[in-house]
């Protein structure tokens, strides 16, 4: 049996997670605009059929695919929305589930912290290599989810909501994390719409 865990629908990815994306990308890479379809299960190997089924019925493509020791995510894309929809449809009846089977959302940490030093701001940079940088005096944004996937549509929400820089957006393993810099308000508006989005995913 097949246990969903995160199934995430984004309408439009956002320009600066779209280009994250793509750093981290092992598949064909998706571009600002595609509509976006996140789903993890359990156990892990069973995404090779669903990734499977999904790409010899659909003109989807796929951007990621990882298995872990006991989960396994998908990342399809496509610029046209139906296909995209198409897909999911597929999927979930194929496990026999419905969107409502997924997981709920648990937020395990959320923080701003505004005013960043230079000692903090040259650290982060140096560890998060693959999105922009975080520059001294800007607010900071962290938000950490379970399961990971859901990070995903958080971020893109609150690129939506805001003019904010995405630092680091990391959606797979037992946690996803967030990270996201800009000025005071325009963090706060960010982080607002990111919490917003776990705690409502989307529904195709």
């Amino acid at each position: 049996m097949i246990k969903l865990r995160t199934y995430v629908y984004i309408d439009s990815l956002q320009p600066q997670l779209a280009e994250y994306m793509a750093t981290v990308s092992q598949g064909f890479l998706p571009i600002p605009g595609d509509a976006c379809l996140w789903v993890e299960v359990a156990p892990g190997m069973a995404v090779h059929r669903l990734t499977d089924m999904a790409l010899k019925a659909t003109r989807v493509h796929l951007a990621q695919q990882v298995i872990e020791r006991a989960y396994g995510s998908m990342v399809i894309h496509q610029r046209d929305q139906s296909d995209v929809r198409e897909a999911g449809r597929l999927l979930l009846s194929k496990m026999g589930a419905g969107q409502g089977d997924r997981e709920t959302c648990r937020i395990a940490w959320q923080e701003v912290i505004r005013g960043m030093t230079p000692d903090h701001t040259v650290l982060i940079n140096r560890q998060d290599r693959r999105g922009s940088m975080i520059l001294p005096g800007q607010s900071m944004f962290i938000l950490e989810t379970e399961p990971a996937g859901y990070i995903v549509y958080a971020a893109n929400q609150a690129e939506k909501a805001a003019n904010i820089t995405l630092i680091d957006v990391r959606a797979v393993g037992a946690y996803g994390r967030l990270t996201l810099s800009g000025r005071e308000g325009d963090v706060d508006e960010a982080a607002a719409a990111a919490i917003a989005a776990v705690q409502n995913p989307s529904w195709t």
